[in-house]
């Protein structure tokens, strides 16, 4: 284009006739404006970005450090509070008070502590915020949520009502101390439930075994039924009445039935123990409670996994009720031969090898084996209580044989620790769970009701099942045993610790909420009434636990020498059930032998053509044992009162009780009336542990 051409063609015709490239330089400015702040802006964002995302590592870090103070807190608070309980055992003890026990304490404790943080503790989170899921049908274990590009895991923790939604909890140490249910079932139950068996006192249990299984199974089952019935006659008046909110069925009231039947009288047996009561009542309410456990939780088990064919799920179906029973009796008695199983392993595995010259691994192998049978029977789909408990059982009747004096002094206060301590955890625990426990349901009508159906269960099976069993027992369960019986049928930690397994729906949190004051109500009235009762009934008392009782209650026997012991052998095997006398010598002749280094030599029990497998399997030491041990050593554990001490014509035990041939006294009196007197006796049995004696002043 010429000069000249411009001014002939006019302004907005040079701009149409200009080059492209020409007219972008005017807008050079302004993009280069532009380009520049959009460098700055994503500059900016990009060091706003790492702050922020620093910002948020650095929260998530001192939310951790949080939560670590918070746990290390909560572990504190329960240490502190078994602290507290043994320091407050010490007094009372030290005082001779016994109105109430040390589970008692334990849950008073706890109820303090509870209220401590429920009102004393200032919610302390707040960034809950409820998502909307419409598009799903059912709820997730796990779940896996993208916010802002990260992704985070959230887990299952239950359902929660509509109602509550706006008022779940906002404290984080209120939710530290809630406990996941199977704390209580994988770490503080097996060692409760093996120490029971392992310390079982098999000659009085044996003799009285076929009443103890009356009461365990007909017995849980009758009061189960009787208080599932009457349960849900209850909960058809709470409907009528308008208390209730939700669903609540008949198989319900069932699995509540079966929760509260587990009894567990920890009070009353610490105090027989104490005032050494007489030992065929011990044995009745210890064994009863023992297998009561083991029936209950697999009864519980049977129940929800009954499922009638058709859309009624909850009504009555035949084939449905007898594979229930069915399940029931498939899992016990899997639970049962696993337990057993357990046990013979680890007698032989003692036997055949030389741990026993390494008591540190010999204990903790036995610990390990132990424990590992409540976990194996829950990981095949049995019932990890009934396979614990009679592996208690067979270890101490055949492994206990095999360990060296070490290991047996070990294992039995490893137990007994850990017993002490879970069980009273477990209290203390239940003391905090009123407070800080959010699902709670308290229904006057049905809290009231229960209290009625579990005293009218523990009287349907007491005394109908004591009057058929007294038709065929020698010594007769008389009516003073059995009133203390049915006072005795406090509740404890198993049925706390099925019914916080499952908490989701209304009934369970109603049935949690009920079995919690059961409980605080029959440790703390029914356990504190225990010695007055004792004295009501007229029960004797100050009986060595390990005497047989006398032929009429005006006599004590008094245990010295060999005679009594040869002539206690022979009538406990006399006055044994039949079920025990079937199996006794074919366990004495054979099992004993093959699991242990006692018994007869296996040469002399199987027929000739064994001859080979019976020297493999006898011990040398049975050969060598110029003495074998006695009857009631080879058959029952060492316990400290097998240690006595005479004076004058009184025995004096090592566990402090004693006995006399006018009437029992108490060992502070003997010993104050005769120490010094007289020349001192002291004896023992067999191949007795020797265990020092205690001032107990």
């Amino acid at each position: 284009m010429e000069p000249g051409d411009a001014a002939r063609l006019g302004p907005e015709r040079v701009v149409r006739a200009l080059p492209p490239r020409l007219l972008l330089l005017p807008l050079l400015p302004l993009l280069l404006g532009r380009g520049l702040r959009a460098a700055a802006s994503a500059s900016s964002s990009g060091a706003a970005a790492e702050d922020s995302s620093a910002m948020e590592e650095l929260a998530t870090e001192k939310e951790a450090e949080e939560s670590h103070r918070q746990d290390s807190v909560s572990l504190l608070t329960f240490i502190l509070l078994l602290t507290l309980t043994i320091l407050t055992i010490w007094l009372f003890k030290h005082r001779r008070v016994r109105f109430l026990h040390e589970t008692g304490l334990a849950m008073i404790y706890g109820l303090i502590v509870g209220v401590i943080l429920r009102y004393g503790t200032t919610a302390t989170s707040g960034h809950d915020k409820s998502l909307s899921c419409t598009q799903e049908d059912r709820a997730f274990s796990t779940l896996l949520v993208n916010v802002s590009g990260k992704f985070f895991e959230y887990t299952l923790k239950g359902e929660i009502s509509p109602g509550k939604v706006n008022s779940v909890e906002q404290n984080d140490m209120l939710r530290k101390v809630t406990f996941d249910p199977e704390v209580f079932f994988n770490i503080l139950l097996p060692p409760i439930i093996f120490h029971a068996g392992y310390s079982l006192k098999k000659r009085h249990f044996f003799r009285n075994l076929g009443s103890i299984l009356a009461y365990a199974f007909l017995g849980t089952a009758v009061s189960c039924f009787i208080i599932g019935n009457l349960m849900y006659g209850v909960v058809k008046l709470m409907k009528i009445v308008g208390q209730l909110s939700d669903k609540f069925y008949y198989t319900d009231c069932l699995f509540f039935g079966a929760v509260i039947s587990a009894t567990d009288p920890v009070t009353v047996l610490a105090i027989f123990n104490e005032l050494h009561a007489d030992v065929d009542l011990y044995a009745l309410l210890f064994g009863e409670s023992v297998l009561n456990d083991a029936v209950a939780i697999v009864l519980s088990s049977s129940i929800v996994a009954y499922q009638p064919a058709g859309l009624n799920t909850h009504a009555f179906d035949a084939a449905a009720f007898f594979k229930s029973v069915g399940i029931f009796l498939g899992i016990f008695s899997g639970s049962f031969t696993m337990g057993a199983v357990t046990g013979v392993v680890t007698a032989l595995v003692t036997k055949f090898t030389k741990l026993h010259c390494f008591p540190l691994l010999e204990t903790a192998l036995f610990f390990l084996m132990s424990w590992s049978t409540f976990l194996l029977a829950e990981a095949c789909g049995f019932t990890g209580v009934v396979a614990v408990l009679f592996c208690g059982i067979t270890q101490a009747h055949y492994t206990y044989n095999n360990l060296s004096v070490e290991s047996r002094s070990r294992t039995k206060q490893l137990f007994e620790v850990l017993h002490f301590l879970a069980e009273n955890f477990i209290f203390s625990y239940m003391g905090l769970a009123l407070f800080t426990f959010q699902k709670h349901v308290f229904s006057p009508v049905f809290i009231i009701g229960a209290f009625v159906a579990i005293f009218l269960g523990r009287a349907a099976h007491i005394y109908p099942l004591s009057f058929f069993l007294n038709l065929g027992r020698r010594h007769k369960i008389g009516w003073n045993f059995q009133h203390m019986m049915m006072f005795s049928g406090l509740r404890g930690a198993m049925a706390f610790a099925l019914a916080i397994r499952d908490t989701a729906s209304y009934a369970r949190q109603t049935m949690f909420t009920t079995t919690l004051l059961i409980v605080f109500f029959t440790v703390w009235i029914i356990g504190g009434g225990t010695t007055p009762m004792l004295s009501w009934l007229n029960i004797r008392v100050g009986v060595d636990p390990d005497q047989d009782p006398p032929p009429n209650n005006d006599s004590f026997q008094v245990l010295q020498g060999d005679g009594p012991d040869t002539a206690r052998g022979n009538r406990t095997k006399q006055e044994s059930a039949w079920l025990f006398r079937l199996w006794y010598s074919f366990d004495h002749n054979y099992l004993k032998p093959i699991l242990t280094h006692s018994g007869p030599p296996l040469t002399t029990t199987l027929p000739a053509w064994c001859g080979l497998l019976a020297r493999c399997l006898t011990s040398p030491q049975v050969y060598d044992n110029q003495e074998p041990l006695r009857e009631e050593d080879s058959d029952f554990i060492l316990t400290e009162g097998d240690l006595t001490l005479t004076y004058g014509d009184s025995t004096v035990t090592a566990n402090g009780s004693s006995s006399s041939h006018a009437a029992p006294t108490s060992a502070e009196e003997v010993l104050e009336r005769d120490l010094g007197m007289g020349e001192q006796k002291v004896s023992s049995r067999g191949t007795r542990l020797v265990f020092p004696l205690e001032d107990n002043a």
